[in-house]
């Protein structure tokens, strides 16, 4: 399976109502052709599904895909303590249009728009 770079970015919240594209994802993994997660794919690949976090006034994070604790999420360092799950990741198609809900460091989980898949 080819590793796919998906974007995502910010999408409407009450601080950002019309969302912000400088704040947001980028990421690799596995999909299938109707762009939902493949997570054998994942496990043959896992070294090779790293993500960027880039925020509007903060330093790029750049760490990977993990699956923990019966979750999916974004991890930058070793441990649990900085891990942004990803809300059904695995049931997600990553298209763009679609949305996506990440529960960020501080707590907060914040819709995020597909906007690109390549």
């Amino acid at each position: 399976m080819t590793l796919k770079h998906i974007r995502l970015e910010l999408a409407r919240t009450k601080e950002h109502p019309d969302g912000d594209p400088r704040c947001g994802y980028e990421f690799a993994a596995p999909l299938d052709a109707t762009g939902h997660f493949d997570a054998d794919g994942w496990k043959a690949d896992k070294a090779l599904c790293s993500v960027r976090r880039f925020w509007h006034g903060a330093d790029d994070e750049k760490g990977l895909l993990v699956h923990a604790h019966g979750r999916w999420a974004f991890s930058y360092a070793a441990g649990d303590a900085d891990d942004e799950p990803i809300f059904k990741f695995d049931r997600h198609a990553f298209v763009p249009g679609e949305y996506v809900t990440i529960t960020e460091h501080d707590g907060v989980a914040r819709p995020f728009k597909v906007v690109s898949v390549r």
